[in-house]
C-alpha cells in the first residue's frame, strides 16, 4: 500500500498544528510568561516535521483510495495528539509523557478529561492550548464525518453521503467543504464569545469557553468548571451553544443560502431535542420531588448538566454523581447518547437510534405480517439494506468496545463505578465520569499510567466512530 497521500495530508494538518501553537506563544508573550519559549520550540519541531512529510511525499498525485483513507484518518489524530503533547510535556506544569499524551489526546478527540490539579494556577498559555486542542478537533470530526466517513461506510455514515463525492475526489471536495464549515464555525465561536463575555466572563475566560463549548468540548479554565461563574445567565447561554455545536453542521450552510427551515425539518434534530426535553423534565422532576432544590433550581441544574453530559461537552456546574441513584442511571446512559451526524459530538449519535428503532419496527411487524412487504424508513426515504447492518453492527461492537475497556479497567485496580463511568466516558468521549475519583468533582490524575493509556485508546476509537481503527487491525486491510 501506498502510504504517501497519508503522511502528505499528516504533513499539511502538523503544520497546521504548528501555526495554532503561536497564538499560546503570543499570549504567554504578552502577559510576561516564560512558558512562550515552550510553544515557540514545540511549533519549530512540529512544523519541521509537518513540513518535512509534506515536501517528501508530494507528488502528482490526485486519488486517495478507501484503505489509503482509513490510514489517514487513524494516522492524522493519533499523530496530532503526540506533537499536541509538547507544550504539556515541557511547560511548568511538567507533567510526564504519559499526563501530556493523555492531555493532549483527551483535547484533540473532544472528550475533556483532564489530569491537570489547579488550573486557576497554571500558564495562560496552556490553557489557551488546552481550548485551541479541542476548537481544532471539533471542526475536525465535523470534516471527517461529512467527507471522510461516508465514503468509507463506517457506522450508517454512508446515508449522508454528500452527492458527486467520489473517493477519488477526496481532497479537493474536502477542501469545499471544510472552508464552508470553518467560516460558519469560526463565526458562531465568535458570537459565543462575545456573549459569554457581555454575560460577565473576562475576555480569556470568554473566548476559551467559546472554543470549548462549541467544539462540545468541555475544556474548562476552572477546577469548578462552569460551577465556578455560579451564573444562571452563562449556564443558559453555555446550553444553547452546546446545542448549536450539537446539530449537523451541512444545516448552517443550508440556513446560509436560505434554507431557513432546515433545522425544523431534520428529523435528527427533531429528535435530539425531544429527548433533552424529556431528560431534563425528569431529572427537575427528580431533583424537586427529593427535596434537594426549589423548581427553578431543579431545573437550571438539570437543563445545563443533562445537556453537557448528552453533547459529550463534560461541563458540570454541580457533583450530579451525588444526585442519588436516579441521576446516576440516568446520566451513564445519556453518556452515550450524543448528538447528530455531522456535529462537533460524540457517542452513538441520534440517527443511529432511530435507524435501529425502525428497523426493529419493521421486523415486528413482518413477525405478526409474514406475507406483508414492509420497509424501513428514514427520513421519509427506504433505509438501504446495507446501512442497516452497518448501524446494527456499530451497536455490536461499541457495546463489545466498552465492555473489554471496562473489564481492562477493573483488572487494573480501579473500582467497578470508576472502571464502568470511565470506560463510557473514554469511549463516548465525554469527559468526566461518575464516582469521587473521576466523577465531576474530580479528575484522572491520580488513575495508573496504564488505565490512562487504556482510556487514550478508548477516546481514539469512540471519536473515529470504532471501525476507522478497528479495521486497521484484520489482516486482510494490509493485503494487496
Amino acid at each position: 500500500m501506498d502510504l504517501r497521500p497519508a503522511f502528505f495530508i499528516v504533513g499539511i494538518l502538523l503544520s497546521i498544528l504548528a501555526c495554532a501553537m503561536l497564538v499560546p506563544a503570543a499570549v504567554d508573550a504578552a502577559l510576561g510568561h516564560s512558558d512562550w519559549q515552550v510553544f515557540v520550540t514545540a511549533f519549530a519541531v512540529t512544523l519541521f516535521v509537518g513540513v518535512s512529510l509534506t515536501l517528501s511525499t508530494r507528488r502528482s498525485w490526485n486519488r486517495l483510495d478507501v484503505r489509503q483513507a482509513f490510514v489517514m484518518t487513524a494516522l492524522s489524530w493519533l499523530v496530532i495528539a503526540v506533537f499536541g503533547s509538547l507544550p504539556f510535556m515541557f511547560s511548568e506544569l511538567q507533567l510526564s509523557v504519559t499526563d501530556s499524551f493523555f492531555e493532549s489526546m483527551s483535547g484533540v478527540t473532544t472528550t475533556g478529561s483532564t489530569v491537570i490539579v489547579g488550573l486557576e494556577s497554571a500558564p495562560p498559555g496552556i490553557l489557551l492550548w488546552r481550548a485551541i486542542l479541542q476548537w481544532l478537533g471539533g471542526i475536525g470530526i465535523i470534516v471527517m464525518a461529512i467527507a471522510v466517513l461516508p465514503i468509507l461506510r463506517v457506522g450508517g455514515m454512508q446515508l449522508f453521503r454528500v452527492e458527486a463525492f467520489e473517493t477519488d475526489k477526496v481532497l479537493p471536495r474536502a477542501a469545499t467543504i471544510a472552508a464552508g464549515i470553518a467560516s460558519i464555525y469560526g463565526g458562531l465561536t465568535l458570537l459565543a464569545a462575545l456573549t459569554l463575555y457581555l454575560l460577565g466572563m473576562n475576555g480569556f475566560d470568554a473566548f476559551a469557553h467559546a472554543m470549548t463549548s462549541i467544539a462540545t468540548g468541555g475544556y474548562s479554565t476552572r477546577d469548578d468548571s462552569i460551577g465556578y461563574f455560579d451564573s444562571a445567565s452563562i449556564d443558559a447561554a453555555i446550553c444553547v451553544i452546546m446545542i448549536m455545536g450539537s446539530v449537523p453542521f451541512v444545516l448552517y450552510l443550508q440556513a446560509v443560502r436560505g434554507n431557513l427551515l432546515a433545522f425544523a425539518r431534520d428529523s435528527q434534530v427533531r429528535v435530539m431535542l425531544l429527548v433533552l426535553a424529556l431528560a431534563i423534565l425528569l431529572m427537575a422532576l427528580y431533583l424537586q420531588r427529593t427535596d434537594q432544590m426549589t423548581w427553578l433550581e431543579a431545573l437550571r441544574y438539570s437543563s445545563f448538566n443533562v445537556i453537557s453530559v448528552m453533547t459529550g461537552t463534560g461541563y458540570a456546574t454541580a457533583g450530579f454523581d451525588q444526585w442519588g441513584g436516579f441521576a446516576v442511571i440516568t446520566f451513564f446512559l445519556l453518556m452515550f447518547v450524543g448528538g447528530c451526524a455531522g456535529s462537533t459530538t460524540c457517542g452513538i449519535k441520534i440517527f443511529r437510534f432511530q435507524i435501529l428503532y425502525e428497523t426493529a419496527r419493521t421486523q415486528l411487524r413482518r413477525l405478526t405480517q409474514p406475507n406483508g412487504v414492509f420497509l424501513a424508513y428514514y427520513d421519509g426515504k427506504p433505509i438501504p439494506e446495507s446501512v442497516g447492518l452497518s448501524v446494527m453492527s456499530f451497536f455490536f461492537f461499541f457495546a463489545v468496545s466498552f465492555a473489554f475497556l471496562a473489564i481492562a479497567l477493573s483488572f487494573l485496580g480501579l473500582d467497578y463505578i470508576t472502571a464502568l463511568s470511565g470506560a463510557a466516558t473514554a469511549i463516548a468521549n465525554v469527559g468526566p465520569g461518575l464516582g469521587e475519583v473521576i466523577g465531576p468533582e474530580g479528575n484522572f490524575a491520580s488513575l495508573p499510567n496504564s488505565a490512562k493509556w487504556l482510556l487514550c485508546a478508548g477516546m481514539l476509537l469512540g471519536r473515529l466512530e470504532l471501525f476507522t481503527i478497528l479495521v486497521l487491525f484484520t489482516p486482510h486491510f494490509w493485503r494487496g
